[in-house]
């Protein structure tokens, strides 16, 4: 077995230390440079316009806002909205950022619902520990063209709470142009 475990060794380390890029080919990158990452002061426009669209709608809702990684940056629970929503609110937003979709019981592009899938899906929501739902109302951030996090909003129905995000993150990237804007105005 020892001799067995050495050979597998001996072989690893001679592939690990010929392999490289073909001969005239570039090395592949180390790092990522010009990525745009979330801020506290992004998340907190986000929410606000949320906020703002759910009183125009006369609803009370949870908002989550998280960065690509899914981690949370804010949460509000609107005074009156039911705190179970809470957690569907953290895991549509979780979903959204790392699954680089919206949220919902179909994926983006299938025509009809699929039984099957939608049954498969709930099972995994219930294995990830909550990082997976087929509930509506989770949406990625996306800023020139880099999904950046993903906005979460529970307690209304998946259509309503989809809107909210979406209000929110179009808070977001009008902030951004009048940022921009102010900017090179100057």
């Amino acid at each position: 077995m020892l001799a067995r475990l050495a050979t597998i060794s001996a072989a690893l380390t001679v592939s690990l230390s010929t392999a490289g890029p073909a001969t005239g080919q570039e090395p592949p990158p180390l790092i990522e440079r010009g990525a745009i990452r979330l801020t506290l002061g992004g998340a907190q426009a986000i929410v606000e316009g949320a906020q703002e669209k759910a009183r125009e709608m006369g609803l009370k809702v949870n908002i989550t806002v998280v960065d690509e990684g899914g981690h949370p940056i804010a949460f509000v629970r609107m005074d009156g909205a039911r705190s179970a929503s809470s957690y569907t609110s953290m895991t549509k937003a979780v979903a959204a950022a790392t699954l680089r979709q919206p949220t919902g019981p179909v994926p983006a592009g299938v025509e009809a619902p699929d039984a099957l899938l939608n049954l498969s899906l709930q099972l995994t929501a219930s294995a990830s520990g909550g990082k997976v739902t087929t509930l509506s109302g989770g949406v990625p951030v996306v800023v020139d063209g880099q999904i950046i996090g993903g906005v979460g909003v529970g307690g209304a129905t998946g259509e309503q709470d989809a809107e909210i995000a979406r209000a929110g993150i179009a808070r977001l990237l009008s902030s951004i142009d009048s940022q921009d804007s102010d900017t090179n105005g100057r």
